[in-house]
């Protein structure tokens, strides 16, 4: 059960931002040095404890706040909640690869043509949900009980909708959407590479047929996109 807000203490909060037209910021918020730490410590405090824990529900705020030396007040003024911390750990992890598809080059940028990009993006997201696992099951975890209900979920799926209409698999482009995203869901992952030790290079392949096989492109079977 996620752990209730404390009331607001009546010192003067480390975290806050400094007022608006503070000296050399006219009209601007800045954090403050302090707040930046902790929440940099809160972050990597985060990060560690996941990936130790054998289910993330087993890590509290309380926990948090304990490894990163920081009071659990400043988490819950930095991060508004659990799940808010969460995202904003797995945001940071994920903002290089969503630069990659928003503004870089093929085959993971906006030109590339579809029938390309779709199984790039898909080998991307794999290799991310692998090497990041701890972290996607904890985000995953926080859709009230459903990883469907998260925004990310919803961002990746529309952007496979949008590109599939654009391939021999537009009919139903929807549903085939869900599907091959269900192929990187987190659980799946961790079950694949934590308790059958299937390796990284053998997950990328076997997605990749699959891939290959719903968007009908005769892509060679066991061949992963290339990094």
């Amino acid at each position: 059960m996620p752990e209730p807000a404390p009331a607001p203490a009546s010192a003067p909060d480390p975290a806050a931002p400094e007022p608006a037209g503070a000296p050399g910021t006219p009209g601007e918020r800045k954090p403050r040095k302090d707040a930046v730490r902790n929440r940099a410590a809160a972050l990597a405090a985060a990060d560690t404890l996941f990936a130790a824990s054998r289910s993330p529900e087993d890590v509290t705020m309380s926990d948090i706040a304990a490894e990163a030396g920081v009071g659990k007040g400043t988490l819950f003024r930095a991060f508004g909640d659990r799940t808010g911390l969460i995202r904003a750990l797995y945001g940071t992890r994920l903002a290089p690869l969503m630069a990659a598809v928003e503004h870089g080059p093929p085959p993971l940028g906006p030109a590339t043509p579809p029938l390309e990009r779709v199984p790039a993006l898909l080998d991307a997201l794999l290799c991310f949900k692998f090497d990041n696992r701890h972290l996607a099951l904890a985000l995953e975890g926080t859709g009230a009980d459903s990883p469907y209900r998260t925004e990310h979920y919803d961002r990746w799926h529309a952007m496979l909708r949008d590109l599939l209409l654009r391939t021999p698999a537009a009919a139903g482009s929807d549903f085939t959407a869900h599907a091959l995203l269900a192929a990187t869901r987190a659980d799946l992952v961790e079950h694949l590479a934590g308790e059958k030790h299937t390796s990284r290079d053998e997950l990328r392949s076997q997605l990749a047929d699959f891939t290959g096989r719903l968007l009908d492109t005769g892509s060679q079977p066991g061949t992963a996109p290339r990094e």
